[in-house]
């Protein structure tokens, strides 16, 4: 049986993250970052974490705080809180680091881990994707995953309100 006792290890403060990222490149490791608020988990979210992953040996999650969450999709969000959110994602297979960020764009965690892949869901181009000019200038890569259709945590709430 496996201990789930190193699972909290898995969170980092940006101190510890950026100490963590050096080791993993003494180790010639592949970093990948990508980020979100990943509020309710679901399939989607696991289908892109998974895409991300396969693109490099170490994936970091940037995870938004409570507060961040707040401004960017409103008062009644976050559904679950900051700590939950991280120890969820720090619990599955795919993750090695997770960090939590307090502002609205992750591109000061971005700039201080400059990952080799920086991995974005969704329908962006490049130029949208925050931090990408500085991961590119640096000789890293962006890749772009497709979101798994049917799936999202605003559908998984609107479901929950139309059920009640």
């Amino acid at each position: 049986m496996r201990s789930v006792s190193s699972i909290p290890n898995r969170i980092f403060t940006l101190d510890e993250l950026v100490h963590q990222v050096k080791r993993w490149r003494l180790h010639n490791k592949k970093i990948v970052f990508t980020n979100g608020v990943f509020d309710i988990l679901h399939e989607g979210h696991i289908a892109s974490l998974s895409e991300a992953a396969s693109f490099g040996h170490i994936l970091i999650v940037g995870v938004n705080t409570d507060a961040s969450v707040k401004r960017l999709k409103g008062t009644s969000r976050p559904v679950n809180n900051e700590n939950s959110r991280a120890l969820l994602l720090a619990s599955l297979v795919m993750t090695d680091g997770i960090i939590l960020f307090e502002e609205d764009t992750p591109l000061n965690l971005i700039t201080a881990i400059m990952p080799d892949v920086l991995v974005k869901g969704g329908d962006y181009t490049i130029e949208q994707i925050v931090g990408a000019k500085e991961v590119m200038a640096n000789g890293g890569e962006v890749k772009i995953v497709p979101i798994l259709e049917g799936f999202s945590t605003t559908a998984i709430i609107q479901k929950m309100k139309d059920t009640k």
